[in-house]
């Protein structure tokens, strides 16, 4: 088997050494994009969530216009207004903030995070909303305050519901990366794009790139079934 991978490798034109290490490249910008706005965009929702389900409206009604304008909004727009719209902001050129605006991942990675926090912070608050009331009256019987019973009923409960929702949405800020090409970044799809600039050979360029799309989404599948296996074992039947 791999004596005729071998083989294919050193006959073909387009996928050889060097056009795999560009692959790898993109492939290593990717993961640490996506996994970076994941991390970022998680910690933000926490309390955008716990702020959201507040009755007062000074408070809630900030959050809900924020999650409303960037659900609301395609994400290739949010893009091109910080990575363009920033630069054009006058004197920002001649700021400290310009070494971080210069360079493309990271005004690509403030919008995958502004975009992935709206989209959790809704999922949260959705999985907070439906806490049962019986658990929330027990932890007042217990004597906790309104912060403990938050910290030790309801977000724990909370991720367990939201789990499956946002394995979805995951998924979605892998395949949403791809657009990262368009900004100069050279991730999966920008060396997708460069092979076929080079080769001439869309179907061998992009098919190779979603068969590793495919394989990380598989995954990324995989491991939240059996992280959602693991937090919801004590839902299942007993063993007899």
């Amino acid at each position: 088997m791999l004596e005729s991978i071998y083989a294919y490798l050193d006959q073909n034109e387009i996928f050889t050494s060097t056009t795999i290490l560009h692959y790898w490249s993109g492939l290593t910008v990717t993961v640490q994009l996506v996994f970076l706005s994941l991390v970022l965009g998680f910690i933000l929702s926490v309390p955008l969530a716990v702020a959201r389900t507040s009755k007062n409206p000074w408070i809630n009604r900030p959050v809900w216009i924020y999650v409303y304008i960037f659900r609301g909004t395609p994400l290739l727009i949010q893009l091109y207004l910080i990575y363009y719209g920033v630069a054009t902001i006058e004197g920002i050129q001649q700021s400290m903030f310009w070494a971080v605006v210069e360079d493309a991942f990271y005004p690509c990675l403030f919008a995958f995070v502004l975009n992935t926090a709206a989209y959790t912070t809704e999922i949260l608050r959705g999985a907070m909303v439906a806490t049962p009331v019986g658990e929330i009256e027990a932890g007042k019987a217990y004597g906790m305050s309104r912060f403990t019973i938050l910290r030790r009923i309801i977000l724990p409960s909370s991720f367990r519901r939201a789990l499956p929702a946002y394995s979805n949405e995951v998924i979605f800020m892998l395949h949403a990366s791809s657009i990262a090409s368009v900004v100069t970044i050279i991730d999966l799809t920008g060396a997708a794009r460069d092979i076929y600039a080079r080769f001439y050979a869309p179907f061998d360029a992009f098919l190779f790139v979603a068969a590793i799309y495919l394989c990380l989404t598989f995954a990324i599948v995989y491991g939240f079934k059996r992280l959602e296996h693991r937090w919801h074992r004590h839902l299942r039947p007993l063993e007899s």
